[in-house]
């Protein structure tokens, strides 16, 4: 018998699969792809024609205690990192998750630090 969990978890790993079948990230415009645990938010530039990482951030270097500010912070942090490597133009990679929230927060403080979608 699948469990509410069961149903919730293929949800998302079908909205992530039909995400990264439309998205990839080039040298030019590489993807920045954001994951949510339970207490941190990760936010990392990819170059997915070599599969490198090129920039990382995340919510466990930020002071801020409430996680909407956390959220913030870390779409601002990402982007001064890329800007740091001479990245301007992304790709943004939601991962499955709905655009709201703190995806959305992460979004935006991106914008505001600099990176263009």
């Amino acid at each position: 018998m699948k469990t509410a969990i069961d149903i919730q978890n293929k949800k998302f790993e079908r909205r992530h699969a039909r995400v990264r079948a439309k998205i990839s990230g080039t040298p030019e415009r590489p993807r920045l792809s954001i994951f949510k645990s339970h207490t941190n938010i990760y936010a990392q530039i990819i170059d997915d024609t070599k599969g490198h990482t090129l920039v990382a951030f995340d919510s466990s270097k930020v002071k801020s205690k409430k996680p909407a500010e956390r959220a913030k912070e870390v779409g601002a942090g990402i982007a001064k990192a890329a800007l740091g490597k001479k990245i301007k133009k992304v790709v943004f990679d939601k991962s499955g998750y709905l655009y709201a929230g703190k995806i959305k927060l992460v979004a935006d403080g991106a914008r505001e630090g600099g990176l263009e979608f």
